[in-house]
């Protein structure tokens, strides 16, 4: 991992920013490729899905469209350990989902006006569920509970086929669509599927949805972009990233592990440690060194810990590491800091906040309660992870009575008149006039 030394340097929000590490180059490339995917299989439909599963997955001549008997056979199959660890995370983000479901407000404005104030769901979802270097069940569970807890009637779920499974998306992953009931199943996968997802596929009975949701690599990141407007989708959560802010304490055995964890996911993914011990610093490239050479995934590790995106990064003190993970804006942020709890009010822009060495990230993977589908790419500074109000519409009820309308009449009127709008004062009028 390189080293990113901060010390000693006075910095603007903006010179902040530009100290991030951050893979812009793949990014940028990653936009072009997925929108031509994107509207690849807008104007071509089904034939374009085929061909890309051929390029992508090398899959050929496989069922796109789910059977419902693939989906019985894997839950019937699935392991039960798997299965028990399925159930009970189910258990933990539909309590973890249910407390962001804002209830029914009325205001009353004055006599005979009210507001009511309601969340209306999305009437159809569609969650894509990577599959490629990690079979993301988990990201089922992240995406469907979420959206079965904010009400939505319709969820079709995408994931790619594997070439390993004869052509099938990947037996764990639909052992957890099968758990959480849903039937609208496609093998399709990357930037095609969210492309699909958005605009539907009639040959296949794939209807448009509402929103598209779910985590990927930065293609599908990025496709998500380009069906925006189209679709509403969640925040891009891209290739994962993990920022540590340690200080001297700090165990470096657990930082190195956190970090690997995050790499073993894409060459891609990004992973910083920031800390204004130098010791620790060098601590810690030791351990990473050392683990990451003993790991399954080592070579997908090695390059995602030896890219540009990745840095041990050393900083002045708490101020500067505040600030600089502020401007970074992790997807997700560890705080191994011995005053963790007090300290992580301060930490303002993060996907998720993870506070002290005892609740690392592969916790919020599967079993925290939280959700894993988070902003990537610094969106931490303006959007929120995945949640049930990713599904949910802000919506206002207006109800006045004649009374009430009387006593804004005068004002409705001349604020539409400064407005050149006379037609709206107009309509306010009609009511009061034979």
């Amino acid at each position: 991992m390189r080293t990113i030394d901060l010390r000693g340097r006075e910095l603007s929000p903006a010179d902040m920013l530009a100290a991030v590490p951050r893979a812009t180059q793949a990014r940028a490339a990653a936009l072009d490729t997925a929108t031509r995917i994107v509207e690849d299989v807008r104007v071509r439909g089904e034939v374009a899905l085929r061909e890309q599963a051929e390029q992508f997955d090398r899959v050929a001549d496989h069922d796109v469209r789910v059977p419902a008997a693939h989906i019985a056979e894997a839950l019937a199959s699935v392991d039960p350990a798997v299965r028990a660890a399925l159930e009970e995370a189910i258990q933990r983000v539909r309590r973890g989902s249910e407390a962001q479901v804002p209830a029914a407000r009325t205001t009353e404005i004055g006599p005979g006006a009210r507001i009511l104030q309601r969340w209306q769901p999305v009437s159809r979802a569609g969650v894509y569920i990577p599959g490629g270097k990690a079979p993301l069940a988990s990201s089922v569970v992240m995406n469907v509970v979420p959206a079965q807890v904010a009400g939505v009637q319709d969820i079709a779920l995408a994931s790619p086929p594997q070439a390993d499974c004869d052509g099938r998306i990947h037996p764990t992953i639909l052992a957890a669509a099968g758990l959480l009931g849903v039937t609208e199943v496609y093998a399709m996968g990357g930037a095609g599927a969210i492309g699909a997802l958005a605009w539907g596929v009639a040959s296949i009975g794939l209807d448009p949805v509402d929103v598209v949701s779910g985590p990927g690599n930065n293609f599908v990141a990025s496709a998500k972009r380009a069906v925006a407007g189209v679709v509403g989708t969640d925040s891009e959560a891209g290739a994962t990233e993990i920022l540590i802010v340690a200080d001297a304490d700090a165990d470096p055995r657990l930082i190195a592990a956190d970090l690997i964890s995050q790499a073993e996911h894409d060459e891609q993914a990004s992973a910083v440690l920031v800390t204004d011990s130098p010791e620790l610093a060098s601590r810690v490239a030791v351990e990473v060194e050392r683990q990451a050479a003993a790991t399954r995934h080592s070579t997908r590790v090695g390059e995602a810990l030896g890219g540009p995106q990745s840095a041990i990064v050393l900083v002045d003190g708490r101020e500067m590491a505040t600030a600089f993970s502020n401007a970074y804006a992790p997807e997700h942020l560890e705080l191994h800091l011995p005053d963790a709890e007090e300290a992580a009010s301060a930490f303002t822009s993060a996907g998720a906040v993870f506070v002290g060495d005892q609740t690392p990230v592969s916790l919020g993977d599967y079993m925290a309660g939280s959700n894993h589908v988070l902003p990537t790419g610094g969106q931490a500074r303006y959007a929120s992870g995945l949640g049930a109000y990713t599904f949910l519409r802000p919506q206002q009820v207006i109800s006045y009575d004649r009374a009430a309308l009387s006593e804004v009449r005068d004002g409705v009127v001349a604020l539409a008149n400064a407005e050149v709008l006379p037609a709206h004062g107009e309509a306010i009028e009609a009511r009061f006039t034979a």
